[in-house]
């Protein structure tokens, strides 16, 4: 598996409009878009750093994935994503090494992108996998091309 670099940093967060207003008047790092997933009762905000994003994550629901992790852990970084050359490549890779998935195959995430959440215990933090991304809503991205990621790596209880 070959990592390329950072992809994305994703917090998780109570007011995405909050955090917002600290990101752009406080340290000047403006936003590039917003995006809700209906599926997942989130909203996503994306800022671009260098060659990275911070993602900052709001869920509109008290028992999806993002608000239970507020509950138990507070605001704060919720994952790290790490480009990589090839998902599927990747993905193999790491089954061949023990690591688990919540499913068989990518599932389509933010800005219609592919994804596959690794189940992980020795992790102990939240990992992403990406393919670097061409354009974010129309956008030139940071990245290069089609981003494929693993949405979450879940630490166990």
């Amino acid at each position: 598996m070959k990592i390329k670099r950072i992809e994305h940093i994703a917090i998780a967060v109570k007011s995405i409009a909050a955090m917002r207003d600290i990101l752009e008047n406080k340290l000047g790092i403006r936003m590039e878009y917003e995006e809700h997933l209906p599926k997942y009762a989130t909203s996503l905000a994306m800022f671009p750093v260098g060659e990275t994003y911070l993602e900052l994550l709001e869920s509109s629901k008290p028992d999806s994935k993002t608000s239970e992790w507020i509950a138990e852990r507070g605001e704060g970084l919720f994952h790290i994503c790490l480009e990589v050359e090839d998902i599927d490549a990747s993905m193999e890779e790491l089954r061949a090494k023990g690591v688990g998935f919540q499913s068989e195959k990518p599932m389509i995430g933010h800005g219609n992108c592919r994804g596959a959440a690794i189940l992980e215990e020795e992790l102990h933090l939240l990992w992403q996998l990406a393919l670097a991304l061409e354009t974010r809503r129309g956008k030139p991205s940071v990245g290069a091309t089609n981003l494929d990621y693993v949405f979450r790596v879940e630490r166990g209880r």
